[in-house]
């Protein structure tokens, strides 16, 4: 019997994939727990159409990303961090920190998990941070960390 499966299914295959299962398997546990529905035309037709619209999401997503890469290499965030003994920077900088900056200065938000650093900023100066903004795409932001 074949089935469109709605959910990944271990050792039978992906979620919208057309597979071939006993009509005994079908019945009793894919069609009882949701995870499968029979495959008729119309439900194939139904799978082709969302296929096709995850692919223009997914698209959408990639050139909007790419765009704001692009627009990140021409912004510069300025995080202000007190001075200790000596001049020596007191605490340190870390995606949070650089992810209010970045709003209260641009308007817009990052999530401060797309921030790609190894440790915490814990010197003064300028850097250059690696933000994921997609998969496939990674953009460049230059932080100025400045005494107060």
């Amino acid at each position: 019997m074949k089935v469109i499966l709605l959910e990944d299914v271990k050792k039978v295959g992906k979620k919208n994939e057309t597979v071939e299962v006993s009509e005994g398997y079908a019945k009793n546990f894919l069609f009882k727990k949701k995870l499968a529905t029979p495959a008729t035309a119309a439900s194939e037709n139904d799978v082709k159409l969302k296929k096709q619209h995850e692919e223009k999401v997914a698209a959408e997503n990639l050139a909007n990303a790419q765009a704001f890469a692009k627009e990140l290499e021409n912004q510069k965030v300025e995080v202000k961090l007190k001075a200790g003994a000596g001049g020596a920077a007191f605490g340190s900088v870390s995606g949070k920190e650089i992810a209010k900056a970045y709003e209260e200065q641009f308007g817009k938000e990052i999530d401060k998990k797309k921030f790609v650093m190894p440790e915490p900023l814990k010197n003064f100066g300028t850097y250059e941070i690696k933000v994921k903004l997609h998969p496939q795409v990674t953009g460049t932001l230059r932080v100025s960390v400045t005494e107060m």
